[in-house]
């Protein structure tokens, strides 16, 4: 059974070997490698989708190389089948024959850490990725920080995070904590091209403006229909405060049927990344001091109300109906009086 996370169509992180861009990361970890001066915890942090997973999973073969025995084909084989010995991952463990855990539960870490403990399975280091950390509820980030407060000899935690700020300040600080930006579009393009490679120029053009330098919101975007609940979410943000409230309204009832759905995931993202660019444009725009200040509570106001919904299981449709109400306020108390 394949996590939901998972692009139906598409290579896991672990069978793409490596990853596209972040050289500059890559050759300073790679360095660290060469110099046998890993440390404990690497943090990768940045945008969900822009290939962190994938990047740790090439890391992972690239140290369990240069510290193995074997070639780097036969590991390479070996992490792609999650097979080697030396090589952990943690992620949301399957619930029953039709689903998965919301989250990574403490009793998962702590598998995790037992079996850290034992006799290894072969020469060379040991890796464990975390995909993602976010994903860890408060008791796992304990147990997990326990972990990293005592680890084990000649390992290296892997951390994937899409949300660093939300995470135990102890638990970054026990890391050595790389930022990965997003990507170029001709980078972006050529992830996409390797996966569709028959696709057309216009299409791929629409998805890169859409993509924001993530592979990942690529193919999301590539895998909407025209009348997607997603698709009419971003004509609505093009202009919120033109449209009849009852718009409003009927999209939150599409979006929040389905609240752990591809569509509402990617809804989720649009809006933050759509409020962040407000946040932006208010501070460097005409009027930007009460621009700025309502861009920022309505950033707040955002990720509070979506933080309550998923703590206590909130209806999304109510929710969300709340946040596009707030979105057209926003911009209606914002708006610049057009010039007579």
């Amino acid at each position: 059974m394949t996590d939901p996370a998972a692009l139906a169509g598409l290579p896991l992180p672990e069978e793409r070997h490596q990853a596209i861009g972040h050289d500059a990361a890559r050759a300073a970890i790679l360095q660290q490698v060469a110099e046998r001066r890993l440390p404990g915890a690497i943090m990768l942090h940045g945008p969900q989708g822009i290939g962190k997973a994938t990047f740790a999973f090439e890391l992972a073969a690239a140290i369990l190389t240069a510290t193995g025995d074997e070639g780097a084909a036969r590991v390479t084989e070996q992490v792609t089948a999650l097979s080697h010995p030396n090589l952990f991952v943690l992620r949301r463990r399957p619930k029953d024959a039709k689903g998965f855990y919301t989250i990574i539960r403490v009793e998962d870490v702590r598998e995790l850490r037992d079996a850290l403990h034992h006799t290894r399975g072969r020469l060379g280091h040991r890796i464990a990725i975390l995909d993602s950390i976010d994903d860890c509820n408060p008791s796992a980030a304990n147990a997990l920080l326990k972990t990293l407060e005592e680890p084990p000899a000649d390992t290296t935690f892997l951390l994937v995070s899409h949300r660093p700020g939300q995470l135990l300040p102890t638990i970054k600080s026990r890391c050595h904590n790389i930022a990965l930006r997003p990507l170029p579009d001709e980078q972006v393009a050529t992830v996409v091209t390797g996966s569709l490679p028959d696709i057309d120029g216009e299409t791929l053009d629409r998805a890169l403006r859409l993509a924001g330098g993530r592979p990942r919101r690529a193919f999301e975007t590539l895998a909407l229909s025209p009348d997607s609940s997603v698709g009419v979410l971003i004509a609505w943000l093009q202009s919120p405060q033109s449209l009849p409230a009852g718009a409003a309204i009927a999209l939150a009832d599409a979006l929040g049927a389905d609240p752990q759905g591809p569509d509402m995931s990617f809804a989720r993202e649009i809006l933050l990344d759509w409020l962040a660019d407000e946040a932006r444009n208010a501070a460097f725009g005409p009027g930007s001091r009460l621009r700025l200040a309502s861009a920022t509570d309505l950033w707040d106001k955002a990720n509070a109300l979506l933080s309550e919904a998923d703590s206590v299981n909130l209806d999304m449709k109510q929710t969300l109906s709340v946040l596009f109400d707030a979105i057209r306020k926003h911009l209606n108390t914002t708006a610049i009086p057009a010039e007579p």
